[in-house]
């Protein structure tokens, strides 16, 4: 039966090494293969230990460091692309207004949030993540605010945390992901309402229309879920939103 999946995963997903392929075989493999509970047992004890430590050494470090925004956006974006100089600009003018920057510590609109925070020696985090491809840490993140994760769901519980707002970026599926994990988390009450900046009407316009003409009209969202977010273009624009919020509210971890 596991053949049969990667074959038709393998006729969808041509962009892989020889290498890369017999890899993804042998976990698929793995994850039919028989197990005697004993095995579970201690295979699972061993995971919670290595999930228990990565919470504890990101709390640890990120509780020390102030107030943050977190910049999500693609690895894949070039510093000569026009969204990499925007990122880069917001850093920068969000250090000058008080605040640290986190990212996920690679390239790409990443590295332009930890650039722009270097720039004006600010506090620059990177939450990095373990990936076969992309994910390398830029240069441009403080040494001692370089946190490695192995789990992706710790990391997303470090970014909602111990940010203070939350700026969005042109970027693909991991970029949406973090950018309804922060929303879905404000439209249900667990964590307050903070805001979350998308910035590029030009990028975001065809995914705001798509969920004004379908998922409103289905019901699957509230109209009032659209105030949840605001659309912006210009690094002043994005900091201004971030800026006004504050000016009402004390500063402090989410939850």
């Amino acid at each position: 039966m596991y053949m049969d999946i990667i074959y038709i995963y393998s006729q969808n997903n041509k962009i892989m090494t020889d290498n890369q392929w017999q890899e993804e075989e042998e976990k698929i493999k793995k994850a039919f293969d028989d197990k005697t509970w004993s095995q579970i047992k201690s295979e699972e004890s061993w995971r919670i230990f290595k999930i228990m430590s990565e919470f504890v050494g990101g709390i640890d470090k990120l509780s020390k460091i102030g107030p943050c925004v977190s910049i999500f956006g693609s690895a894949r974006t070039k510093p000569e692309d026009k969204y990499f100089q925007i990122a880069e600009k917001i850093a920068a003018k969000l250090v000058r207004h008080g605040y640290g920057v986190i990212t996920g510590g690679g390239p790409g609109i990443m590295e332009a949030g930890n650039k722009g925070a270097k720039s004006e020696n600010g506090r620059s985090v990177g939450l990095n993540i373990e990936l076969p491809f992309e994910q390398i840490p830029n240069p441009y993140i403080d040494t001692d605010k370089n946190i490695n994760f192995d789990f992706f769901f710790v990391r997303k519980v470090m970014f909602v945390k111990y940010s203070q707002g939350f700026i969005i970026m042109p970027g693909g599926f991991g970029t949406l992901d973090e950018m309804f994990e922060s929303l879905t988390l404000i439209q249900t009450h667990k964590i307050g309402r903070f805001p979350v900046v998308l910035v590029g009407t030009e990028y975001w316009k065809g995914l705001l229309d798509w969920i004004k003409s379908t998922m409103i009209p289905n019901g699957n969202i509230n109209e009032d879920d659209l105030e949840l977010f605001a659309l912006v273009d210009t690094p002043t624009e994005a900091v201004r939103v971030i800026d006004d919020f504050y000016a009402k509210y004390l500063l402090k971890p989410n939850f």
